[in-house]
């Protein structure tokens, strides 16, 4: 073996043995407790900067702080979310949907969180707790892998834990103490969340938003494992890891180099996709939770109040009105998701791609560097743009064919990343891309108006797919899909019309965007978004055209402060919020109000008149 090869070997090996540790640590939690958990990435984050302040910050010794990070504060984090969060979901009955919303409302908190704790910028100064030689993680992994497989199979504990994932509530009337099983399943998952943090942080950008995205990525390994083989996953983590590294000697010319460099630089993206597109389905159960989506009516005057918030920007001046720009745009970008998942019932965790592609085909069209087209006038290049994005709907609308649950919202977070990792982040889609706003719409003020205007119509093209008879299905298939299919409805058209209708509007969304900031910014459709936007829209009203205005209002004011990650963290808490009230945070708070309103004394009857005269 020659010396280059033998290199990237154990530079692969090296790669692999963190996602293998990922990929163990989500399948013990997903095995002990039924949730695929979101947060994974984001608990290895806090960890990462844990160890990183004792050491670095503190002058703690390493092995000291590695073990307070390690032993104490991330199995810590495991308890707590278990009990805090997911038990009372699981006691609950363990609704799958509702554990989605909350594990990603977790990972929104953690990622706001850590930005308000932490700065958003990068950090290059994490310890070493590993050196960069493979064979200690390796060992490492070796050892949690064989454990976990003995466990699960050979012991007491193992057929416990499998109990519990079947029928928690069955579990319990046997005598299996279920709430030790999932807080031991949410320690040693979180444990290795750690462990894989600190592991990774001094050899990739350490930020809030980068290192849990990469973590995620590699949640193909347990996906292909099916969630249950810790040996499987491993193997298939060292296996993607080589090959990544081995793809790097490859140096071809022409048009195949950029694309060859980015499928090596993200083979794990790229196995993401495999595994979620093409692999069977994990977790196929309900779409949504219904309150979730649920119509509440809106307070009387509602619409008033929000028309005159929307309009209330056009007597701001400088930054205010700078900042204000982006609501209505995002508030477009949010309107898609109500149609996929508040109208349509469906999970979709990509819908910030649609967006990003709206800006870029914007962009190019306007500065005539689109494949074929002439250069257009930005309006037009922005009604284009949306023709040309619609169709790509199918995309995440395909999988929702034959997927629910947990199964789709893999499928549609893996075409968010792809296309975040394989369209953004190339130099040759986006060097030098600029993008200028519409003739006569160039200042602040004039383009809050134009932006109004579109996001009128983007309401009315909501609301024409509520009425009639496309509405009622819609609603129907939301409610009870098998119901519908056994009616005779064709549930795969209108799940393609669904996402279809979703991507159009996000394209909308994502070209108003972009040339409300005169550029295309990458970062501003980066998959954590579209994390960050769905929990928005699904707390604040998934089946509600105010509820997305709201959500956009709300992230973009709350951002628009010193320090990013406000939204974040408080959309993160209303997430949670959402998972520990059955109907909701706002309805728990109306129920609340309700209580405390003071009451009227009921008037005495005739009998109880007489003798209080009487007596008085």
């Amino acid at each position: 073996m020659s010396s280059l090869t033998y290199d990237l070997t154990l530079a692969g090996l090296s790669v692999g043995a963190a996602a293998a540790l990922t990929g163990i640590g989500l399948i013990v939690t997903y095995r002990a407790t039924g949730v695929l958990n979101f947060a994974h990435g984001a608990i290895a984050m806090v960890c990462a900067y844990a160890l990183r302040g004792l050491v670095v910050d503190r002058g703690w010794p390493l092995w000291w702080a590695a073990a307070l990070t390690l032993l104490v504060l991330a199995p810590g984090i495991g308890v707590v979310l278990e009990r805090l969060v997911f038990r009372p979901l699981s006691v609950g009955g363990g609704d799958p949907a509702r554990t989605l919303v909350a594990s990603i409302g977790v990972f929104v908190l953690l990622v706001g969180g850590a930005a308000l704790l932490w700065g958003r910028g990068a950090r290059d100064d994490a310890p070493v707790l590993v050196p960069a030689e493979p064979w200690g993680q390796l060992a490492v992994v070796a050892v949690l892998a064989v454990g976990v497989g003995a466990v699960v199979r050979r012991t007491r504990f193992g057929r416990e834990l499998r109990a519990v994932v079947d029928d928690r509530r069955l579990a319990v009337l046997v005598g299996v103490d279920a709430d030790r099983v999932a807080a031991a399943g949410w320690a040693f998952g979180s444990f290795t969340a750690g462990l894989t943090g600190v592991l990774l942080a001094p050899y990739v950008r350490l930020d809030p938003y980068g290192l849990p995205l990469l973590v995620m990525e590699v949640m193909a390994v347990a996906v292909a494992a099916r969630m249950r083989g810790p040996v499987v996953a491993v193997v298939v983590a060292l296996g993607i890891g080589v090959a990544q590294s081995q793809l790097t000697r490859l140096h071809p010319s022409g048009w195949g180099e950029p694309l060859l460099q980015a499928v090596g630089a993200n083979l794990f993206v790229v196995a993401l996709l495999v595994a979620a597109l093409v692999l069977p389905g994990v977790g196929t159960r309900d779409a949504l939770p219904r309150p979730a989506t649920a119509r509440a009516p809106a307070p009387p005057g509602a619409w008033i109040v929000a028309g005159v918030l929307f309009l209330l920007p056009l007597g701001f001046a400088g930054r205010d009105l700078h900042t204000a720009v982006q609501v209505p745009a995002l508030g477009v970008v949010l309107l898609s998701l109500v149609v996929v998942t508040g109208r349509g019932g469906q999970i979709s965790l990509g819908q910030a791609a649609y967006a990003g592609l709206g800006a870029l085909f914007t962009a190019l069209l306007a500065a005539g560097r689109f494949p074929g087209l002439p250069r257009l006038p930005e309006l037009a290049a922005l009604a284009v743009a949306v023709v040309l994005v619609a169709p790509l709907g199918v995309l995440t609308g395909w999988p929702a064919i034959g997927r629910r649950g947990l199964a789709l919202a893999l499928a549609t977070f893996a075409v968010g990343v792809g296309v975040s990792r394989f369209v953004f982040d190339q130099p040759y889609a986006t060097a030098g891309l600029s993008l200028d706003r519409p003739a006569g719409f160039d200042g602040d003020r004039e383009y809050y108006v134009l932006e109004l205007v579109l996001l009128a119509c983007a309401l009315l093209a909501a609301r024409a797919l509520r009425r009639g008879r496309t509405g009622r299905a819609l609603a129907a298939m939301r409610d009870h899909e098998a119901g519908e299919r056994a009616a005779g409805v064709r549930v795969p058209s209108l799940k393609l019309l669904a996402f279809v209708s979703g991507a159009a509007l996000a394209a909308l969304g994502g070209g108003m965007l972009g040339m409300g900031l005169r550029a295309f910014d990458p970062a501003a459709y980066d998959p954590v978004r579209g994390l960050l936007w769905f929990a928005a829209v699904v707390v604040l009203g998934a089946d509600g055209t105010l509820g997305a205005l709201l959500a956009a209002a709300l992230l973009v004011g709350l951002d628009a402060g010193a320090r990013g990650g406000v939204a974040a963290a408080v959309v993160g808490v209303l997430a949670v919020l959402s998972g520990r009230f059955p109907d909701g945070p706002h309805q728990a708070l109306r129920d609340t109000a309700d209580r405390l309103r003071v009451r009227p004394r009921p008037a005495p009857t005739p009998l109880a008149a007489r003798l209080r005269a009487r007596l008085g």
